[in-house]
């Protein structure tokens, strides 16, 4: 009868995690999913997930400190030492890795609990299958960066309504939990419409989901991954649905597009701009840190309380924050992997910075800054930077990657390049250094997203790419995954010992 209170009980239990939760937003079923607003309040609370400091700072973290693009300060804790230095003997004590691990089952059993009771509601149909559609989106993203992560992991494909279900089965292979998330996948694009809403998913965004989902079993089976290697699934046709469905969202839709020039992107007045399929919902109207983004100070070094100003293409430059952390430090490799004509590093990273509004003043920082992170409007310590999680570009660049080099694969790539202000891509490449050629175009238009690390995991190149990783001695099997945390070996007896 009252299954939420059940819930709250024995959520700690929950794939071993420790949910320790506001329990805000959990209601009995005698009250609950009766109106449009009740299944949306269901909704927002899954969403809710990625705005906690241990979900949205992890993808930092976690997929750019463990490679060559970035280093960590010195004074940074949260197990960020151990990520950079690839210690991989203390990954399943790791607090960054525990972390994440965590906030991502919050968010499956939230999008679980949506699911479950959206389905057999009175709603509305239509109504519904809006609301559903971004659950089974949710849901499938989580799991989708969980394999990426830490490999095969715990399978809940339900919410928590008795002790019994509180330890999760494993999947018996890779194919059985990717064939979950595509099937999450389609039953999103199916049911939701193209609808952009800040913060939020739509049909494109199922699509564009489906089609990393397929590009990334398709490049880590070619590669040998472990666990995609073994998968029952053809290559050649794993790339064929990633050129399709990249192919929708960059064809059959109007609704977003690339952004003319590059700085227009990641301007924080600019969150609905055409670039953006899903950015995160958030701002700094919250009063408690969590409920707002502070992102920007993670890049910005501190420089005795004075804001940072960067100069923009026209003359005019750009307030940045006066509290910075300085946490990612860009690493001398990445940036001169760039061309040196590249905008991506000429408009987008500088060494130099301006004390005075116009100009007069500046300093050289010892390592290149992004401005992909900074917000003029900044309040104290409040910014609303957000994770891109999903970029146009991005998609762009899975279909080249997908269809090789043909008509479209090299028009897609070299409009990317061309807004870079580079030329075009060598057109007498062959597939192998086709599909290459892209796979560094991501490093240059993807920098310090989160992307990174499971791009080098896919090609299996982490240990040869990241000089770190190749001083700590490990393989390349074991840079393919993070080991799941040993909180949860110690709570689910369903996760194998390795």
């Amino acid at each position: 009868m009252y299954r939420y209170l059940i819930l709250l009980i024995i959520c700690s239990m929950f794939t071993g995690c420790d949910l320790e939760e506001e329990p805000y937003g959990f209601y009995s079923e005698e009250n609950f999913y009766k109106t449009n607003e009740d299944a949306e309040s269901a909704l927002f609370y899954a969403y809710n997930t990625f705005s906690y400091n241990e979900y949205v700072r992890a993808i930092f973290y976690i997929n750019e400190l463990a490679t060559e693009s970035c280093d960590v300060k010195g004074e940074e804790g949260f197990g960020s030492q151990e990520i950079n230095r690839w210690d991989y003997a203390l990954f399943r004590e790791n607090e960054q890795l525990e972390l994440y691990y965590k906030y991502c089952y919050i968010a499956i059993n939230r999008a679980n609990a949506v699911i479950d009771n959206v389905i057999h509601s009175n709603l509305s149909e239509d109504f519904k299958s809006s609301i559903l559609g971004e659950a089974y989106f949710l849901r499938a993203w989580n799991y989708y960066h969980l394999i990426q992560i830490y490999g095969l992991v715990p399978l809940h494909k339900a919410s928590i309504t008795s002790a019994s279900q509180a330890i999760a089965p494993m999947p018996k292979d890779f194919d059985e939990l990717y064939d979950f998330i595509i099937n999450d996948c389609l039953e999103a694009e199916k049911r939701m419409s193209i609808r952009r809403i800040v913060g939020r998913v739509d049909k494109v965004a199922a699509q564009a989901l489906l089609a990393k989902v397929y590009l990334s079993i398709a490049s880590s089976k070619e590669n040998q991954v472990d666990g995609y290697k073994e998968m029952n699934k053809d290559i050649a046709q794993m790339y064929q649905y990633a050129a399709e469905w990249s192919r929708k969202v960059l064809y059959d839709q109007s609704t977003y597009g690339l952004s003319p020039d590059l700085i227009s992107i990641y301007d924080t007045r600019k969150p609905d701009g055409p670039e953006h399929i899903f950015i995160m919902s958030m701002d700094k109207s919250g009063v408690d840190e969590g409920n707002f983004s502070s992102i920007d100070k993670m890049f910005i070094p501190y420089k005795n309380g004075t804001s940072l100003w960067f100069a923009n293409p026209d003359g005019t430059y750009t307030k940045s924050t006066n509290m910075g952390w300085g946490v990612f430090m860009t690493t001398e490799l990445f940036a001169n992997s760039f061309d040196a004509s590249d905008k991506r590093k000429t408009e987008l990273m500088t060494k130099r910075f301006y004390t005075k509004e116009d100009g007069s003043t500046s300093e050289l920082n010892d390592y290149f800054l992004t401005r992909k992170y900074i917000d003029p409007d900044f309040v104290g310590v409040k910014s609303s930077t957000r994770p891109f999680l999903i970029r146009f570009s991005e998609v762009a660049l899975i279909y080249a990657e997908a269809v090789g080099p043909t008509q479209e694969g090299y028009h897609w790539i070299n409009a990317i390049r061309h807004r870079a202000g580079l030329d075009d891509l060598s057109s007498s490449l062959n597939l192998a250094d086709f599909r290459n050629a892209v796979f560094n175009e991501r490093s240059f238009e993807l920098a310090f997203e989160g992307k990174r690390l499971h791009d080098l995991r896919r090609k299996a190149v982490v240990v040869s790419t990241d000089p770190r990783a190749a001083a700590s001695g490990i393989s390349e099997e074991q840079a393919a995954y993070y080991p799941i945390p040993q909180k949860e070996l110690d709570l689910n007896p369903n996760i194998p010992r390795i």
